[in-house]
């Protein structure tokens, strides 16, 4: 799964790729197909701290572009990463994102999907499991028709980031916010401390990653069929 996401990385013409881990089991799977790895500690309570420890172990510089690339996401097209990359060069945002847009009500309503709001200029305005933004004079027939269809999208976040290097080492120095712990969204902490995200959209979602045994039984009949 590991070399599938490297992969795609590769082919995307990111300039550097390296896999982070603290698992002596990735680290061998990543040098026996040839990719670079960087060990990090054990402790850290997310992938932005991760990749805190890497930029500084790798020393790039406070106004290099960072990419999260979660190591679940197989199906991830390089297309999209590239479309994250341009994004994250162009915005003085300290963070970058995406999101693509939703219709379906049981997506609106299901607290699994992370809703986004953004501004006029596509700055994140607010991200939030709840079925944002809420429609005030019609929240009944929201609430009534679950399995249909709403009228006006809403917006998906995916979760893949693009950072630039000094925001990415200011992040894990900023303590949890109220509502980072209440939504376990991460992504409000910077946002709380007056951090921008810009979020760029896409039409069409990627396929999601590999969470289940369920996902990786889908997964892999795909790569069979494709090979």
């Amino acid at each position: 799964m590991i070399e599938r996401v490297y992969q795609q990385a590769v082919k995307s013409g990111i300039e550097s790729i390296c896999v982070a881990t603290d698992d002596v089991r990735i680290q061998k799977a990543v040098e026996d197909f040839g990719g670079q790895v960087v060990m990090t500690r054990e402790d850290h309570q997310s992938g932005t701290d991760r990749l805190a420890e890497v930029s500084e172990k790798q020393g790039w510089d406070d106004g290099d572009v960072v990419i999260n690339l979660q190591g679940d996401e197989p199906l991830m097209p390089p297309e999209v990463i590239q479309f994250l990359a341009d994004i994250a060069v162009k915005t003085d945002a300290g963070i970058s994102t995406l999101a693509t847009p939703i219709w379906a009500m049981d997506d609106i309503f299901n607290p699994n999907i992370v809703k986004v709001v953004m501004d006029a200029t596509g700055k994140a305005h607010y991200f939030s499991r709840a079925p944002i933004p809420w429609d005030r004079d019609n929240w009944l027939a929201m609430t009534e028709k679950v399995k249909g269809k709403s009228t006006t999208p809403r917006y998906r976040h995916l979760g893949m980031y693009a950072y630039r290097v000094d925001m990415l080492k200011k992040i894990p120095t900023l303590p949890p916010c109220e509502v980072e712990k209440i939504e376990s969204l991460e992504q409000l902490r910077p946002l709380y401390n007056g951090i921008d995200i810009q979020v760029g959209i896409i039409e069409n979602a990627p396929d999601h990653g590999i969470d289940t045994e369920e996902d990786l039984l889908r997964v892999n009949a795909l790569f069979s069929v494709s090979s």
